[in-house]
């Protein structure tokens, strides 16, 4: 089954991490990086952008609105995630459970719905 892990924490926080940390944090997002891969449980990963960088959208009576920033003001934003094929909830919180940032923030596990075919 296809689980999405999203990794949640504070931007506010994650900008105080001294250059010492950054390194060290930096190595166990890459360790845990390599050992998905190897397990073969990794479908795909990435790292947004801060949320000054987002730009919401909503349709409204047939207009399309946009807002800069985020959907919401949150304490934790979204800060990236991790597409892994595991077999079931368990494992999937195994591996959610090592993510670096379930140390600080949260990681929401999700299972994938059904896909829907892109038009070609």
């Amino acid at each position: 089954m296809k689980y999405m892990l999203l990794m949640y924490s504070s931007e506010a926080q994650v900008a105080q991490i001294r250059p010492e940390e950054q390194q060290a944090l930096a190595q166990s997002w890459y360790g845990l990086l390599q050992e998905a891969t190897a397990a073969g449980v990794l479908l795909g990963s990435n790292g947004l952008l801060s949320v000054s960088n987002a730009t919401t959208v909503r349709v409204r009576d047939g207009k399309t609105l946009t807002t800069d920033g985020p959907f919401a003001e949150t304490k934790e934003q979204l800060g990236g995630y991790y597409l892994i094929d595991v077999p079931n909830l368990d494992d999937a919180v195994h591996w959610a459970a090592r993510c670096p940032s379930a140390l600080g923030g949260s990681i929401e596990v999700r299972p994938l719905g059904h896909s829907v075919p892109s038009a070609k």
